[in-house]
């Protein structure tokens, strides 16, 4: 009997435990830190031998193969163990993609992918049984032991990447490619490009590359590599024969001489960026025969994603949004640029050494305020303090609010996008955007 070692007891950990010890392995899960109850209850009713709060090297450097939470870099010292000793490490897409037959659609990228991910599902949910999972959701493992469906669109981020040997999606999409986690590939953005289009790597002609054609990153890493799958491109600003591009406020997309045409005044989600996101989405939705009519009609009526651009109340004309999801500058960039009012701002938390330069022109010109919220200010005090007038800082999101509440004026916007992680005040985004909907809905 194999032995399966599971690195971290969180969705995907357990998840994986479930499928391991359907699929016959001898399965063990460990966790540096506390498991949630939920989930060792999982555990122990079905009897899967686990430990937290430390990790066992004698429990764990016997595994035949070693499953490791995205959560874990490699530099850790019982990783690097892990290598040494020649067990195989992988990441649960990996795991789990080897007990399905199903059509993969990968989404990866820096920004969007939530979106894209959850958009994706909504288009094809009209026609196809499909599940959506990675970092997203019920665990991947878990649907495929449980529901297994026909399809599923799976959001990837880098650190699954990282573990993979034989994935490989059906079709494939990166959002885009903006500097982000360098603190886990040795501050070289290049090691970062190189995780993302991992993606393609096992791609054959038979599989399909959908991707941003207006980003430079992508665009370079593309004349000097190559892919073997078909490549579908789509963009805001060139004209495009095969993938989808903009005309007239229409996006057009053309898949083997087989075209259809949508207008964007009726899609729900707002911004330049969302435009992409759908353009991608409807390609795939295109690809995977969903009938013309039906991708229309999803586009105008998806409801978005909660922690993004989420519009929350208005109060005393003063719309307050959450985009508590935007964890890094690019994100807050889309955020800022699709601001049509004078707008209160709210940002900080854990830098991941953040560039804000891009940032500028958008708080000279939109910004009347900044509220930074999180341990260490100084580098937002150094970047914004002279382009405005009240630049405040606070350690609570009640606080903030409250700041923003006394700051904003009829008709302004006040806007969480902290452009930074969020652990030094919270427990994740999730949970520094849903203080922020309750800190609006007490006021």
């Amino acid at each position: 009997m194999k032995r399966l070692v599971i690195l971290g007891g969180g969705e995907s950990g357990v998840g994986t435990a479930l499928l391991g010890n359907a699929k016959g392995y001898e399965v063990f899960v460990s966790d540096k830190g506390k498991i949630k109850e939920k989930y060792k209850d999982v555990l122990l009713n079905n009897e899967i031998e686990f430990e937290d709060e430390q990790h066992t090297e004698s429990k764990i450097l016997n595994a035949d193969i070693i499953m490791k939470s995205p959560g874990i870099p490699d530099r850790v010292a019982l990783v690097k163990q892990i290598r040494e000793a020649g067990i195989k490490v992988v990441s649960e897409i990996e795991f789990a993609s080897g007990y399905t037959d199903a059509t993969l659609v990968g989404i990866t990228g820096s920004n969007g992918k939530t979106t894209t991910a959850t958009l994706t599902h909504h288009l094809l949910k009209q026609g196809l049984d499909v599940g959506l999972a990675g970092n997203i959701g019920d665990s991947f493992a878990k649907q495929i032991l449980e529901q297994n469906h026909d399809n599923y669109v799976l959001e990837i981020i880098s650190f699954q990447l990282d573990d993979i040997i034989d994935f490989k999606p059906k079709v494939a999409i990166l959002t885009n490619i903006t500097p982000d986690h360098l603190d886990r590939y040795d501050y070289k953005f290049e090691n970062y490009i190189a995780s993302k289009f991992r993606i393609v790597e096992n791609q054959t002609e038979d599989d399909y590359f959908i991707y941003d054609a207006d980003d430079e990153v992508i665009l370079e890493w593309l004349q000097n590599n190559s892919i073997e799958s078909k490549a579908l491109p789509f963009s805001l600003t060139k004209v495009i024969d095969e993938g989808a591009y903009l005309d007239n406020n229409k996006i057009i997309i053309t898949i083997d001489n087989n075209q259809i045409i949508m207008p964007t005044e009726n899609i729900t989600l707002e911004g330049k960026h969302n435009i992409k996101n759908a353009m991608a989405a409807s390609t795939v939705a295109h690809l995977l025969k969903i009938r013309k009519q039906t991708i229309r009609e999803s586009l105008e009526n998806f409801q978005g994603v909660e922690h993004r651009l989420e519009h929350v109340l208005k109060i005393n004309k003063v719309q307050y949004i959450n985009d508590s999801k935007a964890t890094n500058v690019n994100a807050t960039y889309y955020a800022l640029e699709s601001m049509d009012a004078p707008t209160v701002w709210i940002v900080g938390g854990v830098d991941k050494g953040n560039d804000y330069k891009e940032l500028f022109p958008f708080v000279n010109e939109k910004v009347k305020a900044i509220i930074c919220l999180g341990v260490d200010n100084e580098k937002l005090f150094e970047a914004f303090g002279n382009m405005v007038d009240v630049i405040i800082e606070t350690q609570y999101m009640s606080e903030a609010v409250k700041i923003a509440y006394k700051v904003a004026d009829a008709g302004e916007n006040v806007l969480l996008s902290p452009a930074c992680a969020s652990f030094d005040l919270f427990e994740n985004y999730e949970d520094r955007g849903r203080q922020f909907k309750n800190a609006v809905r007490n006021l």
